[in-house]
C-alpha cells in the first residue's frame, strides 16, 4: 500500500506539477465537483418546504440591510434654517444604527457568505435535512475530503516544503551569478507548483504580458498567506516581511540564501526609513527579482480592497498591480487570523474542495509628477478593485485589531461643524 501511495504521489502528481504540465486529473476532478455542486443546489431548491424570501442585497454580497448612500454633505445641505433643531441628529442616529446592524468594515474580517450551500460546513443559511440522497452525498464528501484528499495534500505539502528548504540551501552555496539566479528561480517555481497542487489549486492567469519585471514592485490585494504561493506559481518574486520563528523561520533563512528576499527583524520593521532604504536599494538593482508587497498589511475576505499603506509607493520605480479574486464556492481562502491560528487555517484549506481563483496582471503604473504617495496608492488600489470586482473601502485594515483613532473622529467632527456654518445652521 505504501509503495502504491508513493507511486501515485510522485508519478501522477508531483513530477507533472514540478514540470508544469497537467495529466488532466485536476480538470476531471473539477468537472465532477462542479456537476455535484450544481446537483446539490437543485436538490436544495426542490426540497425546501418554504422558499426563503429574497432580502435586498448590496453590491458587497454580504449586505443584510438596504443602506441610504446619501453623503453627509447632501444631508446637511438641507439644514438651512437659522436655528438648530433636534431632528438634525437623525442622520447620525440612522448611520449609527446601520453600523451596529452591519458594519461595512468589520464584516470584511469574516468569511464571505455564500449564495448556496457547497456541501461544506460553512453556508449562509442553516442547513436542514432535505433528502436521503443529499445526505449520502455529503457523507461521501466528508470521507473523500478527510480520508483521501487530506493525506494526499499533506504529503504533497511536506514534499514541497522540504524541497524548498533543501533546494534553496543547496543553491545558496553557489557563488553569485547567472547560474545561481537561474537555479534559484527553478527551485522556487518547482516547489510553488507542488504546493499549489497540494491545495488542489486551479488558477487562471490573465494578461500575462503585464507580468512584473525585474527591478519593479508588484502590489496585490491580500486575502491569505497562500497569495504568495499563487503568484510564485507563475513567476518568481523577492518577498518582503518580518522574520519569524519555527518552520516559517527555517524557510525564510533557507530561501534568503538563494534569492534576495528582504526580511526584517521586529525592531527594524518599525523604522520606516530603514525599510524604505533597503527596498530602494533592491529596486535600484535591475537584475534582482521584482518585490512582492501586500500594501493592505492584513488579510481581507476577498470582497473588498481596503486602504493601501503609502510606504510601498514612496520607494519609486514601476508599480505592477495584480488583482486576485478567489471563488468561495469551492473553499474559503480567507485567513481570519484573529479567530484561527495558522495550523487550524491550513487544516480548513486542505479539507476544502479546492482553491480556485483568477489572477489579473494590470498594466504597469508610475507615479505622476503632481501626485503624492497617498494619491498614487489610491489610484493603484482603485485599478485593482475595478479589475477584481471588489468593493473599494478607504478604511485602514489595522482596524482588524485596533480601534478607530481619535484623530479620525475629530476630523469628522470638524467637517460637520464646517458644513453647519457654511449652510447657515449656526449663525
Amino acid at each position: 500500500v505504501g509503495a502504491v501511495w508513493v507511486a501515485v504521489v510522485l508519478g501522477l502528481i508531483m513530477l507533472p506539477s514540478a514540470l508544469g504540465i497537467s495529466l488532466g486529473i485536476s480538470e476531471a476532478y473539477m468537472w465532477v465537483l462542479v456537476k455535484t455542486l450544481e446537483w446539490a443546489t437543485i436538490r436544495l431548491q426542490k426540497g425546501a418546504k418554504k422558499p426563503q424570501p429574497q432580502m435586498p442585497r448590496t453590491p458587497t454580497a454580504n449586505g443584510i440591510i438596504e443602506r441610504d448612500e446619501t453623503p453627509m454633505e447632501k444631508e446637511i445641505a438641507l439644514l438651512h434654517r437659522a436655528d438648530f433643531e433636534f431632528s438634525h441628529i437623525f442622520y447620525f442616529c440612522r448611520k449609527g444604527f446601520e453600523a451596529i446592524v452591519e458594519d461595512e468594515v468589520t464584516q470584511r474580517f469574516s468569511s464571505e457568505e455564500l449564495l448556496s450551500w457547497n456541501l461544506l460546513t460553512r453556508t449562509n443559511v442553516n442547513f436542514h435535512y432535505i433528502s436521503l440522497r443529499l445526505t449520502v452525498v455529503w457523507v461521501i464528501g466528508v470521507v473523500v475530503r478527510y480520508c483521501f484528499l487530506l493525506p494526499l495534500r499533506f504529503s504533497l505539502a511536506a514534499i514541497g516544503i522540504t524541497s524548498m528548504i533543501v533546494g534553496t540551501t543547496a543553491v545558496g552555496q553557489l557563488p553569485n551569478g547567472s547560474v545561481k539566479n537561474y537555479l534559484s528561480e527553478v527551485v522556487h517555481l518547482t516547489c510553488s507548483r507542488i504546493l499549489v497542487r497540494a491545495l488542489s489549486g486551479t488558477i487562471h492567469y490573465h494578461n500575462k504580458e503585464n507580468r512584473p519585471q525585474k527591478g519593479g514592485i508588484c502590489v496585490a490585494n491580500h486575502t491569505s498567506p497562500i497569495d504568495a504561493i499563487i503568484l510564485t506559481n507563475d513567476g518568481c518574486y523577492a518577498m518582503v516581511g518580518q522574520v519569524h520563528g519555527g518552520l516559517m523561520g527555517i524557510i525564510q533563512r533557507a530561501t534568503v540564501k538563494a534569492c534576495p528576499h528582504v526580511w526584517f527583524e521586529r525592531s527594524e520593521i518599525k523604522d520606516r526609513h530603514l525599510v524604505t532604504k533597503r527596498l530602494r536599494e533592491h529596486v535600484a538593482d535591475k537584475s534582482k527579482l521584482p518585490i512582492l508587497i501586500f500594501p493592505e498589511g492584513t488579510c481581507i475576505n476577498n470582497t473588498s480592497v481596503m486602504m493601501f499603506k503609502k510606504g510601498s509607493f514612496e520607494i519609486g520605480g514601476t508599480i505592477y498591480p495584480v488583482a486576485i479574486k478567489y471563488d468561495p464556492q469551492f473553499g474559503d481562502a480567507f485567513w481570519n487570523s484573529s479567530k484561527y491560528n495558522i495550523v487550524s487555517y491550513l487544516l480548513r484549506i486542505m479539507t476544502s474542495w479546492a482553491i480556485v481563483c483568477n489572477v489579473w496582471y494590470l498594466p504597469p503604473m508610475v507615479r505622476k509628477e503632481d501626485e503624492d504617495a497617498v494619491q498614487f496608492a489610491n489610484r493603484v488600489r482603485s485599478a485593482i478593485a475595478r479589475q477584481g470586482g471588489l468593493t473599494e473601502l478607504p478604511w485602514d485594515g489595522g482596524l482588524k485589531r485596533a480601534k478607530v483613532k481619535d484623530t479620525f473622529k475629530e476630523e469628522q467632527q470638524k467637517n460637520y461643524s464646517k458644513m453647519l456654518v457654511r449652510n447657515g445652521s449656526v449663525g
